[in-house]
């Protein structure tokens, strides 16, 4: 009996659920958006046209005219609003019974009533704009637009005949009837260029433009997605003035480097901070191998998908990011992800396809083969050999041989649609890529919902909102020699069969397994494997699962005061898995014996991020005044915790089953590591207007940073505070050019900090896993920390002229001091370094950026030039310290840094941050000429000193983009340019010194190498400039690059051609052709986000040349 009741429960659920749906279904329909646009045509024909799109019946009897005429222009209108347009200017009420509405005439000399209007004031980015005049012609009654660009008014009858007229600086004023519409979405149109608008700040908060006294940028969703990449941050390359983006080498998928005005840390990292919606969103990953080491990297940012951005704001100046306190020295990125949009359903779907080819690579010899001819010794791994003829030229080129075409899907479907209360967007997307190298995969898949609905009179918004990011990669490989698959592809000796290793593995029937073939297994002076080898049996794989999920709440307590909350939580999961088969290089095994069975190493690491903040937002003006006003309180709270176990595979155990039940517990590692940091912090942000010229903005931030606990620690918080000031001279000034329309002058001052490292006030002890102990030494504690301090001034012009043009210019000073690093200074037992707070770098200079854009008929261009220079100078590193410990007063004037092999990065007073430097040279003689002995050989010299490469910072950089239309047809491209710095490739010395660079062959052709007006055998050459990693100034090249970035041809079918929907073709292309470059590889791709690898190549994966395919359609 008791089944049998189930069942019926289950039969009635669906029942009484359609019962309540029916129920339901009057008070939903009301809200059904009704589309119609007629002119002139009787109102019995709109009343049959409703109905059809409703569920309503309309009734009425012969005192309602219905055959008088009507025309009506509406779009998605819920069918209130439409009742209400089309019978208030009549003689006509309505009342709604369930699903009928009855008409009747109104009695006679009922008064007409005032109307309502609201709506939205956009620009031509669809971004709402604030301060626009909103005025009901030849009357005093009007409105400003919110920093949404919404506005409402109230109209005296007849309301229908009345005109409203919208005005802005800068653009075309717009006369818009009323008639019978409440609602309106006003589009201005830029009288010359874009000119002011609302822009979205730190914390998310919008803002006025022409309010703003510091330089803010803003790059639409649409420019991001032209010609995009899998990471979103490579696509703003030369699009910003004022910041330099480097790829990185890691390849699909990878970390890139973002450095806004300037590196900055001397220890810490100098890369700009990324805000997703207003919540800071912080790089927990690595910064990528750097040495020998060549472990690729991706980064928090680079999992968001394109497609989801609505806009992006760049925040250059510490004045910008001032409301980040400590993380605002570097400069901010704020995203803006979409939302759904209310009154339209959309669906997008794309689909773009990239074919990848190595874009710059060395020039590789094909003419002298296997052997030495210098050495009596066998020398198989060299190229020194016999010139090749036809009988044994075997014609082996990496770029033709080895490197394989890539392939990037990306793959994007989008929803967007809701009402005035409510409005969804939904997407999913994936990414699928193959590299330029075997074996080299990435994929990503996203999963994003968004809600925002309004209730209690549209008063309270509540914003929900969730990502999920399944990531993938295998054999990211950036650069370094270990477990570097082009070594072994690079050096390859050009008397050899290539295509006898492609079989990279034969079986060994004694031990049962496949085993690497490799005929130069340590012939090398490092460790090299066969490269298919590499690809296909050292594999290291991440396995990534993220989520992120965030809530926002505002409450409209009046018109114009407002209190919001927002809380993000994100999440991630990684396993890092290395499997190294047996017979992999010993030395990529660890050097242990142990390892013949293979190695095998996991790597569990959680990320945990939450933040949340509250705020209290203020936007009032009156007469000739405006007050914009924020204060509130956040809190950011960040752990991760990672567990490795990694080592060899025992002897006893099977070879190439990879597990942790397999490994040799003698020679596992096992590491258990993790650290917890907070920042609890409140804020305050005030800008004042009058007259809509004269701005004055004060913001203050006051920080408590975990790193300051402990009970020992002299300060507990860090203050950080900018004040700026803008002047809209065309707004004051009575008799300004009519080809000038618009100028203002700004400027602006902050301090702010950089943060520094974890437990210096709390020092730590690390495990040391070899002897199985703590160490007995850990860093002498700092109690006495100051904030790493930015102090930044910052002047600026912003000018549209000649109605087309438009100009912003800045300039910038910044110091950056209390730079807290390890000056190598000795210090006593029990410790194993010393930090100080000593260092300070200067940076100063100027960033450009002029715009053109026109139309005449069909055809418009657009057109934009940027222009940025950087001057970097260290000021001080250790002067007058005194020693805590000795109380001697110590100053230093050197610091290595770090860098590669003999190439080092010296910082030295005066100098910069990016200064490289060469501590080995040749021998010379008395006269300081190269010194030759009898038998033709040079040799170097160890204690040559520090002389001198130069700077691996640029000069400056610039970039010119066009885009062009004609009707449905677009054309783009974009020319970007580095001027000044140098580069250094230990990659062509290593080519040189085995002898298979062009070089090395071209000297050989020569009969030898001139020095100092004598031949000497290029082998003795080579062998020594090019040994080890080379002698540095040998291998030093101008940086300055000009290339082709991008380019772009698409053409538009608009939805009335097939009624179905917009459909977009575009072909697309990046780095699509070198103009000039002296240096064997892209002087702007790099291996590493830190500071001190830039301009460092050593095996390092090249930079690609893009071409795809692009497929948009909107429905």
């Amino acid at each position: 009996m008791k089944m049998k009741d189930q069942a019926r429960v289950r039969l009635l659920l669906p029942v009484l659920t359609l019962v309540c749906c029916l129920f339901a279904v009057p008070t939903r329909a009301q809200s059904v958006p009704v589309t119609l646009r007629v002119a002139d045509v009787p109102l019995e024909q709109v009343l049959n046209a409703i109905e059809k799109q409703t569920t309503y019946l309309f009734v009425y009897d012969k005192s309602v005219d219905v055959t008088r005429k009507i025309s009506l222009d509406v779009e998605a209108m819920p069918l209130k609003g439409v009742l209400e347009n089309l019978f208030r200017s009549t003689d006509i009420a309505y009342a709604v019974e369930k699903t009928s509405i009855v008409l009747s005439r109104r009695a006679v000399g009922e008064p007409a009533k005032a109307v309502t209007v609201s709506g939205v004031v956009v620009d031509a980015a669809g971004q709402g704009m604030v301060g626009v005049a909103v005025v009901v012609k030849g009357t005093a009654i009007g409105a400003s637009t919110d920093v949404n660009g919404a506005f409402s008014l109230q109209i005296p009858p007849p309301a229908a005949e009345a005109v409203l007229a919208v005005n802005y600086l800068g653009y075309e004023p717009v006369d818009v009837a009323v008639g019978s519409r409440t609602d309106f979405r006003i589009t201005l149109r830029e009288s010359a260029v874009d000119v002011d608008a609302v822009v979205v700040t730190a914390l998310g908060i919008k803002r006025s433009e022409k309010a703003l006294s510091y330089n803010v940028q803003k790059m639409d969703g649409e420019d991001v997605v032209a010609v995009k990449d899998v990471n979103f941050v490579n696509s703003l390359s030369g699009k910003i003035a004022g910041v330099n983006i480097n790829a990185s080498s890691s390849g699909v998928g990878g970390a890139s480097k973002v450095i806004m005005r300037g590196t900055k840390g001397i220890d810490q990292s100098s890369n700009a901070l990324y805000v997703i919606d207003g919540i800071p969103m912080y790089n927990l990953s690595g910064e990528g191998g750097t040495g020998y080491d060549s472990y690729g990297t991706s980064e928090p940012i680079a999992d968001i998908n394109p497609e989801d951005i609505e806009s992006i704001s760049i925040l250059t100046g510490a004045a910008a990011a001032a409301l980040y306190g400590s993380h605002a020295s570097n400069g901010a990125i704020v995203v803006t992800t979409k939302t759904g949009q209310a009154g339209r359903t959309t669906v997008t779907v794309t689909s773009n396809t990239e074919l990848l080819a190595p874009f710059v690579l060395p020039r590789f010899q094909t003419r002298y083969g296997t052997g030495n001819l210098s050495s009596e010794m066998p020398a198989p791994q060299l190229s020194w050999g016999h010139r090749l003829n036809e009988s044994n030229y075997m014609g082996y080129s990496p770029r033709d041989d080895y490197f394989q075409r890539g392939v990037v899907g990306t793959e994007t479907v989008s929803l967007s649609t809701g009402t005035e209360r409510n409005q969804t967007y939904v997407s999913a997307g994936a990414v699928n890529s193959r590299g330029i190298v075997p074996n080299n995969d990435y994929e990503r898949y996203n999963f994003t919902f968004r809600n925002t609905t309004s209730f209690l009179d549209d008063r309270m918004t509540l914003d929900l909102g969730g990502s999920f990011i399944k990531q993938k990669d295998r054999n990211m490989v950036n650069q370094g020699t270990y477990m570097n698959p082009l070594v072994g592809a690079y050096l390859f000796p050009r008397g050899d069969d290539w295509d006898d290793i492609r079989m990279f593995e034969r079986f060994d029937p004694q031990r049962n397994i496949y085993t690497q073939y490799w005929p130069l297994m340590e012939k090398f002076d490092y460790p090299v494997d066969n490269p298919y080898w590499v690809n296909h049996r050292i594999l290291r794989e991440n396995n990534r699962d993220r989520y992120m999920m965030n809530m926002g709440l505002t409450y409209q307590i009046f018109d114009w005061m407002s209190v919001a909350g927002r809380i993000r939580i994100d999440n991630s999961n990684n396993d890092f898995t290395e499997k190294l088969y047996a017979t992999t290089n010993l030395v990529n095994s660890e050097n242990s014996e142990d390892a013949q069975n293979g190695l095998y190493g996991i790597t569990i690491t959680k990320d945990k991020q939450t933040y949340g903040d509250a705020m209290l937002n203020i936007n009032k003006i009156w007469d000739d005044w405006s007050l914009q006003a924020n204060v509130g309180g956040s809190f950011s709270d960040m752990r991760q915790t990672s567990n490795q176990n990694r080592g060899p595979i025992r002897a006893d155990g099977l070879p190439n089953v990879f597990n942790i039940f397999q490994l040799d517990d003698t020679e596992t590692k096992r590491i258990q590591s993790g650290w917890h940091e907070q920042t609890q912090s409140v804020f305050a942000s005030v800008e004042v207007g009058f007259k809509g010229a004269y701005y004055l903005t004060l913001t203050g931030r006051n920080d408590w940073p975990s790193q300051l606990a402990g009970p020992q620690s002299v300060k507990s918080s860090f203050f950080y505070p900018s004040v700026g000031a803008a002047v809209v001279l065309s707004e004051i000034i009575p008799s300004m050019p009519k080809n000038l329309s618009y100028l203002k002058l700004r400027g602006s001052f902050a301090s702010v900090g950089l943060p520094f490292a974890r437990f210096l006030a709390n020092p730590t002890y690390q495990w040391d896993n070899a002897n199985k102990q703590w160490q007995q030494e850990t860093f002498y504690p700092m109690y006495n920390l100051k904030p790493e301090r930015t102090n930044s001034w910052e002047v600026g012009l912003t000018m549209r002229f000649l109605r087309h043009f438009s100009l912003d210019v800045s300039y910038y000073d910044t110091k950056t001091f209390n730079q807290t690093f390890n000056p190598e200074i000795s210090v006593s037992s029990g410790y194993s370094k010393l930090y100080v707070q000593t260092g300070s770098v200067r940076n100063q200079g100027v960033e450009l950026k002029l715009d053109y854009k026109n139309t005449w008929g069909k055809f418009s261009w657009r057109s934009g030039y940027t222009l940025s220079s950087n001057r970097n100078r260290i000021l001080e590193l250790v002067d007058g310290y005194v020693h805590p410990e000795t109380g001697a007063v110590i100053t230093k004037d050197r610091l290595d840094i770090g860098g590669l092999g003999d190439a080092r990065f010296i910082l030295k007073p005066g100098g910069s941050l990016g200064d490289l430097y060469s501590i080995i040279d040749l021998k010379r003689d008395a006269d300081g000429y190269i010194y030759v002995d009898a038998d033709g050989k040079v040799a170097t010299n160890s204690k040559a000193g520090d002389i001198k490469l130069g700077s691996v910072f640029p000069k400056a950089n610039m970039a010119w983009r066009n885009d062009f239309a004609w009707g449905n047809l677009n054309f783009g491209f974009m020319v970007s340019a580095r001027l000044g710095g140098i580069v250094y490739s230990a990659t062509q010395a290593q080519l040189d010194r085995y002898g298979v660079s062009e070089a090395s062959a071209a000297a050989r052709d020569a009969g030898g190498v001139s020095v100092e007006g004598n031949l000497i055998p290029a082998y003795n050459w080579y062998s020594v400039v090019g040994g080890n990693t080379g002698v540095p100034q040998y291998y030093s090249y101008s940086a300055t690059n000009v290339r082709l970035s991008e380019a772009s041809i698409g053409y538009t079918i608009p939805r009335k051609w097939l009624k179905v929907c917009d459909i977009t073709v575009s072909l697309v292309g990046r780095n699509l052709w070198m103009i000039y470059n002296k240096a064997p590889f892209d002087p702007e791709s790099v291996a590493t986000t830190g500071n001190y690898y830039q301009g460092i190549d050593y095996y390092m994966m090249p930079n690609t040349r893009n071409i795809g395919f692009n497929v948009r359609l909107k429905f």
